[in-house]
């Protein structure tokens, strides 16, 4: 006998067929990124799906940490993220990723892998201009740059490459959380991931 498997040929040995995805939501600084994170995992979890956000934070601290701001260690951090959020998906959980991923190149290299995993993925740009971000200012990194503290901040003096064509572009200076929250559940259940 064969143990059952779900729509990805991974065998089930949980007794369930849910799908997983990964849901990466980039953005600059201070954008909402993790903040609407929260808020979809909470739903999800409360229709009986399991979710995880792989906060970048927490991420540096206990994954990578040692590595600097540099375009390459830049590189190396969102690949590690984009290998856990990947592995997490393909076992059925919603993986949630609020990371900057600043460069295009590291961006696509995580969704390839996705692609080539057959893992649900999903790009979403949370599109807060710089101009609401500084104010918003949720770690201090804004005041801190203006100051001369710290250089190197994304979407300040150092580059951030936006989206062309993410699955979903949110504007959350625009809508509440909740309301954020409900169109990327939607863009999740039309795809059949949610």
């Amino acid at each position: 006998m064969t143990e059952p498997t779900d729509a990805t040929g991974t065998a089930d040995t949980k007794g369930t067929t849910e799908l997983g995805a990964t849901v990466w939501l980039t953005g600059l600084p201070s954008a909402g990124k993790t903040t609407l994170a929260n808020a979809l995992a909470d739903r999800l979890r409360a229709e009986g799906h399991r979710a995880e956000v792989l906060d970048g934070d927490e991420i540096r601290e206990f994954l990578s940490a040692g590595l600097g701001f540099s375009r390459e260690d830049r590189h190396i951090n969102v690949r590690r993220i984009g290998f856990v959020a990947e592995l997490l998906a393909s076992n059925g959980v919603k993986a949630l990723v609020p990371v900057i991923a600043p460069y295009a190149d590291s961006r696509e290299a995580v969704r390839e892998r996705h692609r080539t995993e057959g893992t649900g993925y999903l790009e979403v740009h949370v599109a807060t201009p710089v101009e609401v971000c500084s104010v918003r200012d949720v770690k201090g990194l804004y005041a801190k740059q203006a100051a001369g503290e710290i250089s190197g901040l994304t979407g300040v003096d150092d580059p951030y490459e936006a989206p062309d064509s993410p699955d979903l572009r949110i504007e959350s200076h625009t809508q509440s959380v909740q309301e954020s929250a409900a169109a990327l559940h939607a863009l999740l259940t039309e795809r059949g991931l949610a």
